[in-house]
């Protein structure tokens, strides 16, 4: 595998021509800010987003160098420190949708301050599970690029793309290790994807495409199962492989990409198959015991650790499944009907969110 060197000189290529994919683009914005204005529900919602965005305009950043989550038991001091750290990639997120909103130029300034201090503290070593909690991150930089110049925006460009370098170029992407093949890597793909999508890396977005391809070939089955499931005996695995396929997927076709969602790998797989052989355990029809016959001893670690949810035999509750859910749905609004149901018909801001992305495919 070639070393991945990437210099923000070509990182940061014209940006016109791919703008928000990951966030929501300028058209979106719009309809958001109307429908905040016109509909009693999503004004009901804004008021508790707007109240939050506010008090985050009084905290500190909590960057941490070393994210480290994956393979850690509950309790353990450098997972806590972790998610206490993490709180802060919510913050960012809102305070720059809150500036996209109301134009705000405080709302950018503390976004900004936030991005900053994780990029200058933050060093990737290329673990995708750690990686994967950079979205919010991702996301909000997305929302503000634009209002960004000098060298905020440069150092911001800069840990992106080491981020990214640091996962095409990992030890764990090595041919023959799991982590090549199973959930690790659907991660790793999203992680790459969305950075490349941001910064309008085209060498990025090449290489998450054609991995993406080889991917579904190797992780999912023609029958809809995966292979994380069979390893793991969890639906908690299958969907943790799904939601960053979905997403990645979301993405590319909103670049107008392919159709990775029906796309059929050469031995038929599909994400699509592996969305619909879950929705039997979403909706009653079948159940599930997990983890009763996992082959990974960090499973029954996690049970002897008395996590909620990891001891053999726990019934797969279906609400677990709401990540994948509420994605496939920007595909499949078939699905809808049972997304209502699970949810108990009462939305979410990030639904509103969501929905808007999936009305701009239907209107597109």
């Amino acid at each position: 595998m070639r070393k991945f060197v990437v210099t923000i000189a070509l990182a940061a290529l014209t940006f016109s021509s791919l703008a928000q994919i990951v966030s929501l683009n300028n058209d979106e914005i719009k309809k958001l800010k109307v429908q905040i204005k016109n509909d009693g529900q999503t004004k009901k919602l804004y008021q508790g987003f707007e109240k939050a965005a506010l008090n985050y305009l009084n905290e500190i950043p909590n960057p941490i160098d070393t994210i480290r989550t994956e393979g850690l038991l509950k309790g353990n001091p450098k997972k806590e420190k972790t998610r206490s750290a993490l709180a802060d990639m919510n913050k960012m997120s809102a305070l720059a949708l809150q500036y996209r909103i109301t134009d705000d130029q405080k709302y950018l300034n503390k976004c900004a301050e936030f991005l900053g201090a994780w990029a200058k503290i933050n060093k990737p070593d290329g673990d995708p599970i750690d990686d994967t909690n950079l979205d919010k991150a991702i996301e909000a930089y997305d929302l503000i690029r634009r209002d960004l110049a000098g060298k905020d925006k440069q150092q911001i460009e800069q840990w992106l793309t080491e981020t990214a370098c640091a996962e095409i170029n990992s030890k764990r992407m090595k041919t023959g290790r799991a982590t090549a093949i199973n959930n690790w890597n659907a991660h790793r793909l999203k992680e790459v994807g969305e950075i490349g999508y941001v910064l309008n890396n085209q060498e990025f977005i090449k290489w998450t495409i054609e991995n993406l391809k080889s991917h579904i070939n190797i992780n999912l089955f023609p029958d809809g199962t995966s292979l994380d499931f069979k390893e793991r005996d969890a639906m908690h695995y299958h969907i943790y492989d799904l939601e960053p396929m979905l997403k990645l997927a979301i993405m590319i076709d909103r670049a107008k990409g392919p159709d990775f969602y029906t796309y059929q790998s050469p031995k038929r797989s599909s994400i699509k198959k592996s969305v619909e052989w879950l929705i039997p355990y979403i909706n009653g029809e079948k159940q599930h015991e997990e983890y009763v016959h996992t082959t990974v001893k960090f499973d029954r670690d996690r049970a002897k650790n008395n996590e909620p949810g990891f001891a053999p035999g726990t019934m797969f509750k279906p609400d677990l499944a709401l990540p994948v859910l509420k994605l496939a749905v920007y595909f499949d609004g078939k699905q809808a009907d049972l997304l209502k149901k699970i949810i108990n018909n009462r939305n979410d801001w990030q639904t509103i969110l969501d929905e808007i992305k999936r009305e701009s495919r239907l209107t597109k």
